[in-house]
């Protein structure tokens, strides 16, 4: 279906709030260049995580929205900053010797330790670009160490040490005082060792393109141009903003005083700073920000185990000004979430689509799929059924709808697949099974009694209304809670679980009045 334009326009789902500042702010700059021009950054000094992800993911979601808003066309840069220098050993690689021994060199002048790239630094690019192309987004892959020694920025270089002296005046305010002694916007890579170097200029010749700094006991005059020196990263970004000509760029809160920075630098070579927008960080399940070095929190390969990548689309899509914590817990609810929103866009008018986040997860068109199951269920009945065959799965649910044709449900397809891995690896290890007392052993006797009188034509809440008075007549109405609590911990080992009713439909009466029991008599 065909939205009209104006819903384009006064949409106010992120997306297209961002897209309409990028036109507002820069509209004479793009129309003098003829395209928009996005961009995102990677720093290839560890393993791509899943925070690199969600700034493409999120940036071709603007992408998408202004494309809707405008005729204008649109680029996506993903730039690597592979020349950098190799600060620390991250602590999730092999062959740790190796990084030891060539620290401070340039990424991609790093041997591979996973022995299958020239490079470390090759060898991180290939596999961020391995996950975009599985997720199928749209971009040109940019190298640092690429456009540095081509010449590519050697103009923009020029004009850093032209400005050399107001960059300066700039960034020294915001260091410590031993940090200001050395600083530089100038790394030479040493011409000996190969070593990305934090070294003062002690001269510099705009004519001849060359600085002069001190190394040890010598003086060591080096071109500034075709990738001899490279620029420290604040200075780094704003030269790319002003080179490659940016016009939207994405970072993380932590990034917001740098970008500031940056902006001033790169209105002092002569440009205009992209529209930015800050996000906030991701992180692990104890709260701490989710680092490549440090390989916490969950990875991309395994939210795909577990999960539907559209799953993880929507995860990035929602709150991305709000701190989110990415670990295996939160995956089954980012999976419901989903599945809720596709069931719910089919039925929503035009207006209500464009804020419905799987419009932005599939960029205006979602398949059309009935949603019969909720991931959480399904994780109820591997449990229960304890099995990890998927014919035993869809023999319960075709007790809810034996008329189920598999074949026109692809995504269930994938969910039960999905739900028996994330079982088997994550939820089985956490099982904790209680008995009933005597008092809870009575009240679970006489569930099973009421359920073994339900007509199998009862709808999921008619059960569920069964289940709710069973516990009404144990359990004061404050106590409520602990009825259901003390369910879910006897039947399912966790103080969690399905709404009863909607487990019942799909598991079967017979089946939950012998797991009762079963729960009752072990």
């Amino acid at each position: 279906m065909l939205i009209d334009k104006k819903f384009f326009e006064k949409s106010e789902a992120w997306p297209f709030t961002e897209s309409r500042e990028i036109l507002k702010k820069r509209l004479k700059i793009i129309d003098k260049k003829g395209y928009v021009l996005f961009q995102t950054g990677y720093g290839p000094s560890g393993l791509p995580h899943i925070g690199t992800f969600g700034e493409v993911c999120r940036t071709s979601m603007v992408m998408n929205a202004f494309q809707k808003l405008s005729n204008i066309p649109v680029k996506l840069f993903t730039f690597s900053d592979d020349m950098d220098g190799l600060r620390k050993v991250p602590d999730n690689i092999p062959n740790k010797l190796i990084l030891e021994e060539n620290l401070n060199k340039p990424l991609t002048a790093i041997p591979d330790p996973f022995k299958k790239f020239k490079s470390f630094g090759e060898h991180n690019n290939n596999m961020l670009k391995k996950f975009l192309d599985e997720f199928n987004f749209k971009y040109e892959f940019k190298s640092s160490t690429e456009l540095y020694t081509s010449g590519k920025f050697d103009e923009a270089l020029t004009s850093v040490l032209k400005n050399y002296e107001k960059i300066m005046e700039i960034v020294l305010p915001t260091l410590g005082p031993e940090r200001r002694k050395t600083y530089s916007p100038f790394l030479p890579i040493c011409p000996e060792t190969g070593k990305v170097l934090e070294v003062a200029i002690i001269e510099k010749n705009l004519d001849s393109k060359t600085i002069i700094y001190q190394n040890g006991n010598k003086k060591i005059e080096t071109k500034i141009t075709g990738g001899a020196c490279k620029l420290q990263w604040k200075v780094d970004w704003a030269m790319r903003w002003f080179a490659l000509g940016v016009d939207f760029e994405m970072y993380g809160k932590d990034l917001i005083p740098s970008a500031e920075l940056s902006s001033k630098i790169c209105r002092i070579l002569g440009g205009t700073p992209p529209a930015g927008f800050a996000y906030e960080l991701f992180l692990d399940e104890n709260g701490e920000k989710i680092s490549k070095s440090k390989g916490n929190g969950i990875t991309i390969e395994q939210w795909l185990k577990y999960a539907s990548p559209e799953s993880l689309s929507l995860y990035m899509y929602q709150n991305p000004t709000r701190a989110k914590k990415l670990y295996f817990q939160v995956i089954p609810k980012a999976v419901d979430e989903y599945l809720s929103f596709l069931e719910k866009f089919e039925k929503q008018e035009e207006k209500e689509k464009l804020g419905n986040p799987v419009w932005h997860v599939h960029n205006g068109n979602p398949p059309k799929e009935e949603i019969i199951i909720s991931f959480n269920i399904l994780l109820n009945l591997v449990s229960v059924s304890n099995t990890d065959k998927e014919e035993v799965i869809w023999k319960f649910i075709k007790n809810f709808n034996s008329n189920l044709v598999v074949e026109k449900h692809p995504i269930l397809r994938k969910l039960i697949i999905n739900a028996i891995n994330y079982f088997n690896d994550v939820v089985k290890v956490n099982k904790k099974f209680r008995k009933p007392d005597l008092v809870e052993k009575k009240a679970l006797q006489d569930l099973a009694e009421q359920i073994s009188k339900m007509s199998p034509n009862l709808q999921p809440e008619e059960m569920q209304t069964i289940v709710y008075s069973v516990g009404k007549t144990h359990y004061s109405k404050e106590r409520l809670r602990e009825w259901f609590k003390m369910i879910y911990e006897v039947l399912f080992g966790d103080e969690q679980g399905p709404r009863m009713g909607s487990f019942i439909s799909f598991y079967g009466i017979k089946e939950t009045v012998n797991l009762i029991n079963k729960s009752i008599n072990d």
